[in-house]
């Protein structure tokens, strides 16, 4: 269960919060909620996501909703760290696509007292496990898996299913390249893929 008021001032650690779950699951959407929370109690906060990720705009995390917040941009995640310097809060959007030095990033960000909000896809396309994401959950004090709502059978989606044949690990795209799938419907539609390519 995820707790916001467990901050003992006499400890100077931050920690690192963990949001994650499939494409259109509503990740973003919390991430800006925690952050414009802490914006409101005049915390100082920053906010970076992937350069190549600019599917609604340059400089914003947006989700799919038009919920936005300003960001900064950066190529690599070394940048964050020294981007970072003198924040109360970091909030980091899509950071399966960041390299796995992520990782180290938000735990000495963390270690410097520094509240590190992560949200990512934890799942790719195929169903494995997305770049730096499990090793960010697992050394996260909170992790919030949120969930869809499956286009095909109502349930709750944890997978992202990609309806072209592109074989790409990274491939930005939205409903029209990707469902939400629980794990039934997700399991029958690679099923059929494997099918049609058997054929």
């Amino acid at each position: 269960m995820f707790l916001e008021n467990t901050v003992n001032q006499s400890e100077q650690f931050g920690w690192i919060e963990v949001i994650c779950g499939s494409m259109f699951s509503g990740k973003t959407e919390e991430l800006i909620r925690r952050l414009k929370r802490a914006q409101f109690a005049k915390q100082k906060v920053e906010i970076f996501k992937p350069a190549v990720d600019t599917r609604y705009h340059e400089e914003m995390v947006v989700s799919h909703d038009a919920n936005e917040i300003r960001s900064t941009p950066v190529p690599v995640a070394e940048n964050i760290r020294l981007l970072a310097q003198g924040c109360d809060v970091v909030g980091i959007d899509e950071a399966q696509f960041f390299d796995d030095e992520i990782v180290a990033v938000c735990n000495d960000l963390a270690n410097q007292g520094i509240r590190v909000i992560v949200a990512g896809l934890d799942m790719d396309f195929k169903g494995n496990p997305f770049g730096p994401m499990p090793a960010l959950m697992a050394t996260a004090e909170y992790v919030t898996k949120v969930h869809a709502v499956c286009t095909r059978t109502g349930n709750l989606a944890n997978y992202s299913f990609r309806k072209s044949q592109d074989d790409k690990l990274v491939l930005l795209g939205e409903t029209e390249e990707y469902e939400p799938l629980s794990r039934a419907a997700f399991f029958r539609a690679m099923k059929k893929n494997k099918e049609n390519d058997n054929k």
